[in-house]
């Protein structure tokens, strides 16, 4: 996750540059904001000048998804006030996909933070160097915004080969994808998870009332 994460910080860091935003904002951003794909989205509205209501309003809408992902995380394992306020704040995309699979049930407190922590310094220091070296990427460059779309790509891919045999889980996904594209295109992705979400539960309530075969 960490070869991931640099050269997806150095895209982040190169597109600060791009974009006319001080360089300084690229690592002071990863350390306090630390939000992964609404970083990509703040760049284009700091140097709009957008209001601070609209990126309220859009933090807001990008990072509804952590709500549902603090359903399942396991926040339960993690010893101490310190330790749970930091993984709450640290808890990424990344750091839930790799929480939340079946190797991970056994993972102490501290394997939880550290893996946090690292992911954390790996995006930070990305974006720093990203930075720093930005004047000498051409502008002509295209493709460093796909890099965050790529890394959940390969996420997905290792989600659905840790549950091979669950087709089910994988297939609703997509269908509360495609539901909320063709319904609610402007908030596809709180409603694709609203959807999916909604169908996990209905099909645990169903599975669990279905009487047991002797």
């Amino acid at each position: 996750m960490g070869l991931g994460f640099v050269p997806l910080g150095i895209a982040f860091g190169v597109l600060v540059t791009h974009s006319g935003v001080g360089w300084w904002w690229a690592g002071l951003s990863s350390a306090l904001v630390y939000g992964g794909s609404f970083e990509f989205l703040l760049i284009g509205l700091v140097a709009a000048g957008a209001p601070l209501v609209s990126i309220a309003v859009s933090a807001f809408l990008v990072n509804l998804r952590h709500v549902f992902y603090a359903l399942s995380f396991p926040l339960h394992r993690v010893t101490g006030r310190l330790g749970k306020t930091y993984s709450t704040f640290a808890l990424c995309d990344e750091a839930y996909a790799l929480t939340a699979g079946h190797q991970a049930r056994s993972w102490p407190s501290r394997r939880i933070l550290w893996l946090q922590l690292y992911m954390h310094v790996y995006w930070a220091g990305g974006a720093t160097a990203g930075a720093l070296i930005g004047s000498l990427v051409p502008d002509r460059v295209t493709g460093l915004d796909f890099a965050l779309t790529a890394l959940f790509t390969v996420l997905a891919l290792d989600a659905v080969r840790d549950r091979r045999g669950d087709l089910p889980t994988p297939a609703l996904a997509l269908l509360s994808a495609l539901a909320a594209r063709l319904l609610f295109p402007s908030q596809l992705l709180p409603v694709a998870f609203a959807l999916f979400t909604a169908g996990l539960l209905a099909r645990h309530l169903t599975t669990r009332r279905r009487p047991s075969r002797a």
